[in-house]
């Protein structure tokens, strides 16, 4: 389990994670099919990235009010680009793993991770071999 929060101040552990959340709902819900698969891959997601199972719910609520209001994904990636390159990574292969979860990736989606990969300054091949590594992972 990844964890990059601070767990000496609650209030840096809450801040990150709804908004890597958010982004997360963001790319489920690009294609305009969020669905419960989703939803639970964001749910285990967070988890994995180091929240507590009983702060889920809150936390996706959060995420999801969030990215209701929100108008454009910088609000999403400006706390996500300073956290270390291994957990921006582990945030890439949960969102492949989002866009491959109805086995029907689409344009928009691609879309959204080439933008993602520059706002969180992370190089395209990377970004490309984990896409590879996902889509053939579901083969």
């Amino acid at each position: 389990m990844l964890n990059f929060f601070n767990k000496e101040n609650k209030k840096s552990i809450e801040k990150p994670i709804v908004k890597v959340a958010a982004l997360l709902i963001y790319a489920a819900k690009i294609d305009e099919n969020y669905t419960l698969k989703e939803k639970e891959l964001i749910k285990k997601a967070i988890i994995e990235l180091g929240s507590k199972n009983e702060t889920v719910e809150d936390i996706l609520l959060n995420a999801e009010e969030i990215e209701k209001n929100s108008h454009q994904i910088l609000e999403f990636t400006r706390e996500i680009k300073n956290l270390e390159e291994d957990t921006k990574i582990k945030i890439i292969e949960i969102l492949w793993n989002i866009i491959y979860s109805d086995n029907n990736p689409d344009m928009y989606e691609d879309n959204l991770m080439r933008r993602l990969t520059g706002l969180l300054y992370l190089d395209s091949k990377v970004v490309g071999d984990i896409k590879e590594k996902i889509k053939n992972k579901l083969k």
